[in-house]
């Protein structure tokens, strides 16, 4: 019989609160970890893949472990971006409905400090922070750590670099005799460092489900395609899970901002996620996609973190990941929480050869995705136009002299004769375009 939160030596307010959210059956990372947590002696390291439910694994224990009547920071939770710290803060204040005397805060870049230090003035015991925020709060005195007793450092490996610049810092202002849990979905060589430099030498390390670094529940498929005809096939795929959620990956920022524009020009309900957006922007966006008001994000990787949404369909990696620990976190988006996902990697021809070393790095396999054939490309690309004079809105400006000559010529003409005639017209020049394009490379070849 599955073990229950309460079997993990869970309080009854938290029990409670985790049956309101229909959160009866702990995942394996929280089986392992939550009763580890409460015995309250050592460090630990949890590994396990994203979407396994890490937040409540040292969230919980550290709601219980709190002593509200002594008003000081005693829990410090580090995480790489403000959306993950945004989306840590949020199910943190979820867990504690029913401890109201349990004080949370999220000091994260990217937004004012001063409505921040003006929240820590306050009684404050659990802060959620980005590393850079919090030394800028500790060099101001706006925040004090000397009685913190955990420290957690969330997602290690999306922020190794931040933390080898800045973690001697916090550690310093922290009590001798404090706890660390580092969290993360891969275990690479520089957290292994961050583990020996900075963790107690007895420290306790938890592995559940990782006898591969994928989900079980995604299903892994590479598409190789031309580079002129990947924002094609890309459509292609996209209009064939119309309805369905999804995130699309790109590598930098300026490839996000073309591809979202691109989708946008051909109707696609998408937006755009990236580090230089405005905070009030990102979190817009994100709302949206939430929300469902919109069913697809285009994103650069460290903008994704914290994209804790359930439903995402399927993920694309429109440029293959410089890191095999950024695909784990790139597919680790979709098939949460049980359910089943896509991860669809596309591929030019010179990259294929680098699928076997996903493969063997990650114990994953992947299969190849069915690429659609041109006839077939050709008649999405039609529907698209379609869409596009469907949902274009009319000019109310056009004259109306200038109406009335248009109409005149298509007076006679019945619906579907219509349709019929410009769609044939949209094809004829289609066609012609298409004739075009390999006299006009010729020309460029002189």
């Amino acid at each position: 019989m599955s073990k229950q939160f309460s079997d993990l030596g869970i309080s009854t307010a938290l029990v409670q609160t985790l049956n309101e959210l229909q959160l009866v059956i702990p995942t394996a990372i929280q089986e392992q970890v939550i009763p580890l947590l409460l015995a309250n002696q050592t460090d630990l390291v949890g590994l396990a893949k994203t979407g396994t439910g890490k937040t409540a694994a040292f969230g919980l224990p550290i709601l219980q472990l709190i002593d509200a009547s002594k008003p000081v920071v005693q829990a410090v939770i580090l995480v790489p971006t403000r959306e993950l710290g945004h989306q840590v803060f949020k199910n943190l204040e979820s867990f504690a409905q029913h401890l109201p005397e349990v004080s949370i805060a999220a000091t994260c870049g990217g937004i004012p400090i001063k409505p921040q230090i003006e929240r820590l003035s306050s009684p404050t015991h659990i802060v959620v922070a980005t590393p850079g925020r919090l030394i800028d709060l500790l060099q101001r005195k706006a925040i004090s750590l000397a009685e913190t007793q955990f420290l957690v450092l969330d997602e290690a490996d999306e922020m190794v670099s931040i933390l080898k610049e800045s973690l001697d810092e916090i550690v310093a202002e922290l009590p001798k005799k404090h706890r660390t849990f580092l969290f993360s979905a891969t275990m690479p060589g520089t957290i292994k460092q961050l583990i020996q430099n900075y963790l107690h030498k007895n420290v306790v390390q938890v592995s559940a489900n990782m006898e591969t670094s994928g989900n079980q529940q995604i299903d892994h498929q590479y598409i190789v395609v031309d580079p002129i005809e990947k924002l094609d096939v890309l459509m292609h795929f996209l209009n064939s899970r119309e309805g369905q959620r999804g995130i699309i990956f790109c590598k930098t920022k300026a490839a996000v901002n073309k591809l979202a524009k691109n989708l946008a020009i051909n109707r696609f309900s998408s937006g755009a996620l990236h580090g230089s957006l405005s905070q009030g922007i990102r979190d817009r966006i994100m709302e949206q996609f939430r929300e469902g008001h919109i069913n697809i994000l285009v994103a650069t990787d460290l903008a994704a973190r914290g994209i804790d949404v359930k439903e995402i369909a399927y993920v694309v990696n429109y440029h293959l990941p410089d890191t095999y620990e950024n695909y784990v976190h790139r597919s680790g988006r979709t098939a949460r929480a049980g359910a089943n996902g896509l991860s669809l990697t596309v591929l030019q021809a010179e990259e294929e050869i680098e699928i076997a070393d996903f493969e063997r790095e990650l114990g994953i396999q992947f299969k190849p995705f069915a690429k659609p054939s041109v006839a077939s490309i050709e008649d999405n690309n039609t529907v698209l136009w379609a869409k596009q004079i469907f949902k274009t809105k009319p000019n109310h400006e056009v004259d109306t002299e200038l109406k009335t000559k248009i109409k005149t010529i298509f007076h006679h003409l019945t619906k579907d004769e219509l349709i019929e005639k410009i769609l044939a017209h949209h094809l004829l020049q289609n066609k012609s375009t298409l004739a075009e394009k390999p006299v006009k490379k010729l020309k460029q070849k002189k």
